[in-house]
């Protein structure tokens, strides 16, 4: 542990052995510390059952129904997958980018809060949902660049609310945020009105890498809310490739999954 003392009048950085008992006191000491600081907070609503809490944004109830992506899933595109290896989509074909790091799976009650975030300027939703995603980081990128809204978008919503995630999360890690590097060049549809299928070609050249310098022979992460099909975060990754990117993740909020088939129950008559 690094500490400071005063020595001839001025300070300077000692380290201390602390013991595994030590260790666990300060620890204690600094949850009770937390502890004490929730209770004298003022409670607020919980945003997703309106609960009065101290808990924060949500409710201790609400939070721990959260669908956080535990369960063993495919590193390239974040599908479910028996032990964690890679899919078979992703060994028949590799999409544009190398991995996907995602900290929910897009389902209630999560998708509320997204929902609440992107059509409803519920923008105090950024940190937390930005800060859940930085805590997942393990493979440090060069440089993080935000899904880019068309500018006749932009305009109409107001915000990115993909920049504002990017933003905070460049802030948290201290990692180098493009702010300027991709645009969106052609206004589509939203891919979410689109089926699936037609999804690839709607996004198809809607991207364009602006500064090539800023990315060239970098690792870089693609921050966006959710990921769906893959489509739009793929075009992405071809076209930072083609600008010269040596690597390209994609790094979400939340990851859509394929919904469970449902069992037909057959009566015995």
């Amino acid at each position: 542990m690094f500490a400071l003392r005063h020595k001839g009048g001025k300070l300077e950085g000692v380290h201390l052995q602390l013991s595994d008992t030590d260790l666990s006191i300060l620890v204690q000491t600094i949850l009770n510390i937390r502890s004490v600081i929730r209770r004298l907070l003022p409670a607020q609503p919980c945003l997703l059952c309106g609960a009065m809490s101290r808990n924060g944004l949500c409710c201790a109830a609400c939070e721990a129904e959260l669908p956080r992506l535990t369960a063993a899933h495919c590193p390239v595109c974040a599908l479910p997958t028996t032990a964690g290896e890679t899919c078979g989509k992703c060994l028949k074909k590799m999409p544009p980018f190398e991995r996907t790091l995602a900290a929910f799976s897009y389902a209630f009650p999560l998708n509320q809060l997204v929902k609440a975030l992107k059509f409803h300027e519920q923008l105090i939703l950024v940190n937390f949902l930005a800060d859940e995603l930085a805590r997942h980081v393990e493979n440090r990128p060069d440089c993080l660049v935000a899904m880019p809204l068309h500018p006749q978008r932009l305009r109409t919503r107001g915000f990115n609310q993909s920049q504002l995630l990017a933003a905070r999360i460049a802030k948290r890690l201290d990692i180098p945020l493009l702010s300027s590097a991709c645009q969106r060049v052609r206004d589509t549809p939203p891919q979410s009105s689109l089926p699936w299928k037609e999804r690839d070609k709607n996004i198809r050249g809607a991207f364009e890498v602006a500064l090539p310098a800023q990315v060239q022979g970098k690792h870089v992460a693609i921050v966006d809310d959710v990921m769906t099909s893959g489509a739009s975060i793929g075009e992405l990754a071809r076209a930072l490739k083609k600008a010269g990117a040596a690597e390209v993740s994609a790094w979400v909020v939340a990851r859509t999954l394929p919904q469970p088939a449902k069992t037909l129950s057959v009566s015995a008559e």
